[in-house]
């Protein structure tokens, strides 16, 4: 008999969602443990740099999670609301809202309180462990093993279900020995580096476009944040989280095109220095960012896993490397997958099956609430990150429409397809070259949604499905990749 019905591996915001979510969907008799590597006092924490992290989250998807497991978060786990977000050509000159109502969340405050709920709701927590696999019967994962740092001793624990919500870099799932179907390494251009300040500072002047206490704001910019984008995300009116994010070999090759030889910790340090509104910086010192005021960390920028299930395991949140491609953004993916894995695992106990096909539906309910859009924007994230400063501040000023705008404002792809049909003169072969990249990437997207659409019903359908998708990713990121060159 195993040790616990659900073992929850990784004690961050997606595992506890997780865990909080099977134990509103499942009976009262289910036991669930959480498995953190933190201590108790750190409970979460991401790296040794704290809980780095944008902070940012849609009220949508807070909504979403209420709603289906009735958790509701407010203070402090709440530390700032916001009204959207609104991203900033490299000239300034164009400004696109999205994302719409939401909130800045107190990273630190979040997990304590998310414990405690878990507790209240029959959840069990073991801190200090550090997990290197799992255990296996046959082709069904059965457990978790590691070493508990508490008193240096091996660790082991059996479940019916094991989750995996040990990050981006798992070594559950890069050790994975019952699939080939999850994938287990990211590649590399698929990661961003990223790091982050919490800062009060003073206002040298008022300017929306470099600090706004109501939107957090996004500066797309080649040379500043090569292949990713600057943020500025207030906590108060005169506290914030500002940083950037960059892909190494566009970083390198911003590097090579400037002469320069800048980091990540170089960068965030210029994008500070150029900011005209925030002076006078200094980290923050409140208790709750202690620990927590500057960090640099790697997040994933591509579609989730493309099967996110085996016998017996499953992965949610930065493990399935959910992410929003276009933005980098976690937390909301993380909230909508653990509420709906919550419900599946349930299902899963109580029908007694937890084999691959038991838990499948899991793959099937994510699409369809959000991961069928991700292949779309991973596709658009990569064409962007070929355009030069001039080229995205052309597209955004002449090639969003209203149409567009809605269609950014609700995570999806913008549709560019009726470009150069709506009596629209495009002046000069690098516009063009815009434009021809913007109508591929939509009509690549309404096949790439269509596809998703028609994700197997079951295992048995899915080596297929998965060849005629990466045949058509791959022949896309080769065209898109040519449109930088």
């Amino acid at each position: 008999m195993a040790d616990y019905d659900v073992i929850v591996a990784g004690g961050g915001l997606a595992g506890t969602v997780t865990a909080q979510a099977v134990a509103h969907c499942s009976n009262q008799n289910t036991k669930i443990l959480v498995v953190d590597r933190n201590a108790k006092s750190l409970p979460g924490r991401k790296s040794l740099a704290g809980w780095v992290c944008g902070d940012a989250c849609s009220k949508e998807a807070v909504d979403f999670m209420t709603s289906r497991i009735k958790v509701k978060w407010g203070r402090p786990e709440i530390e700032h609301d916001v009204k959207g977000v609104m991203a900033f050509s490299p000239d300034r000159e164009t400004s696109i809202p999205f994302d719409g109502d939401g909130y800045m969340l107190n990273r630190q405050k979040l997990p304590e309180i998310q414990n405690k709920r878990c507790e209240e709701m029959g959840v069990e927590f073991d801190y200090e462990i550090n997990l290197t696999g799992l255990i296996y019967e046959g082709h069904q994962a059965v457990g978790v093993q590691g070493i508990d740092n508490k008193n240096k001793q091996p660790f082991k624990k059996t479940a019916r279900i094991v989750i995996d919500a040990t990050g981006v870099t798992s070594m559950l799932r890069n050790t994975l020995k019952n699939s080939t179907k999850i994938e287990r390494r990211i590649d590399r251009r698929d990661l961003e580096s990223t790091g982050r300040y919490i800062m009060y500072f003073d206002s040298a002047k008022n300017d929306p476009a470099e600090f706004d206490p109501d939107y957090c704001i996004i500066h797309l910019d080649q040379d500043i944040a090569p292949g990713g984008y600057g943020w500025v995300f207030p906590k108060a009116g005169n506290k914030v989280n500002i940083g950037l994010g960059v892909e190494k070999s566009l970083l390198e090759r911003r590097n090579q095109r400037l002469g320069k030889k800048d980091n990540v910790e170089s960068l965030m340090r210029e994008y500070l220095q150029r900011n005209t509104v925030i002076k006078n910086t200094r980290l923050s010192e409140d208790p709750e960012d202690i620990g927590n005021n500057t960090g640099i960390f790697q997040v994933s920028v591509r579609r989730q896993n493309d099967c996110m299930v085996s016998g017996g395991y499953v992965l949610v949140g930065d493990s399935a490397w959910m992410p929003k491609p276009i933005d980098a953004g976690g937390i909301g993916p993380a909230l909508i997958a653990g509420t709906i894995l919550g419900n599946n695992v349930a299902q899963a106990l109580e029908a007694n099956d937890v084999s691959e096909a038991g838990l499948w539906q899991y793959n099937l309910d994510f699409i369809e609430e959000y991961g069928y859009k991700t292949a779309g924007l991973e596709l658009f994230r990569r064409l962007v990150q070929q355009m030069t400063n001039d080229q995205i501040s052309y597209g955004m000023k002449h090639f969003l429409g209203n149409m567009d705008v809605e269609a950014i404002s609700k995570g999806e792809h913008p549709d560019f397809s009726g470009l150069g049909k709506l009596g629209m003169i495009i002046r000069g072969a690098m516009n063009k070259t815009v434009a021809d990249g913007l109508r591929y990437t939509s009509r690549e997207n309404r096949w790439l949604v269509d596809h998703y659409n028609k994700y197997p019903g079951d295992p048995s359908g899915f080596d297929e499905w998965s060849k005629t998708l990466h045949r058509r990713m791959d022949g896309a990121f080769e065209k898109v990749d040519a449109f930088g060159r």
